[in-house]
């Protein structure tokens, strides 16, 4: 019973850093980056190359976010901030967006499978049962992810007009606030977030060029069932992820892998608002 708790709890926390980053943007700029995969296979990517380097796997994170940073800047002052306006257009850019960065990927680091070493090896002892030392960090690491935004979002000047716009952008614009930078501002941090979870993830199993789809698709869920509060998505996680743990184990990983789509279809038909209570 302890391994399942555990696993359940540590899903919740994968999933959470995994769809931080797509929170944010449909949060501020109500729209849903369909690249996000592909900047999290861009972060896997550091991460593999912090293994080859022979550095620390640690150094693998903030270069993921760099990588990640960059990327989305480009992409939101190239091609987003010209379809601010039209959300279903920027939709099918960033799908468009997302087949090119995972061909790039592809021509630098061919289609194969490519490894990454854990920041942390070994296992722990909970209650007599041995469990990974590395999943367990990714709860810390989850609730600094969590905690680090919602200061940030309440505490900042910048946070105070993320949050501004949020609510009302034309008053948030009527009142001064750059309503352009904080879209700017909020689209490379989510892009950031989503290579760091990339590079997070990887040392868990691998990554290939299209190892971002399936984990997209589970973020666009829990996503869609928390609307822009970060409270609701951690109460989504832990859910959505618990149950598809529990399906797993007890009726397969087949099952188990279509448990978040299933459940979050049957959430939002129940009540449209999902989790979120704003």
């Amino acid at each position: 019973m302890v391994p399942v708790l555990l696993d359940i709890i540590t899903t919740a926390a994968i999933l959470y850093i995994v769809s931080l980053g797509l929170l944010l943007v449909f949060g501020v700029m109500k729209l849903i980056n369909f690249a996000h995969g592909a900047l999290m296979t861009l972060g896997g990517y550091a991460a593999v190359m912090a293994t080859a380097m022979g550095v620390s796997p640690w150094v693998g994170i903030p270069l993921a976010a760099i990588f990640g940073g960059i990327v989305g800047l480009g992409m939101e002052r190239v091609v987003v901030r010209s379809l601010y306006n039209r959300p279903l257009d920027a939709i099918l850019a960033t799908w468009g967006l997302s087949i090119i960065i995972g061909q790039i990927i592809t021509l630098v680091f061919d289609r194969g499978v490519h490894f990454a070493e854990p920041p942390i090896r070994g296992v722990i002892s909970i209650l007599g049962e041995p469990y990974s030392t590395y999943r367990l960090i990714l709860i810390a690491l989850a609730l600094l992810l969590g905690v680090g935004l919602t200061l940030a979002l309440r505490g900042t000047s910048l946070g105070l007009s993320t949050r501004a716009v949020i609510m009302n952008e034309d008053l948030a614009r009527g009142l001064g606030i750059n309503s352009g930078l904080v879209r700017s501002v909020t689209f490379t941090l989510g892009s950031g977030l989503a290579a760091v979870a990339g590079a997070l993830i990887t040392p868990l199993s691998s990554v290939d060029p299209n190892m971002g789809v399936a984990w997209l698709i589970s973020a666009f869920m829990l996503v869609l069932v928390s609307g822009s509060s970060l409270y609701s998505l951690a109460v989504a996680s832990i859910v959505l992820g618990g149950a598809q743990v529990l399906v797993s184990n007890y009726f397969g990983p087949v099952l188990g892998g279509m448990t978040i789509a299933a459940l979050a279809a049957v959430v939002l038909r129940i009540r449209p608002q999902g989790f979120s209570y704003e």
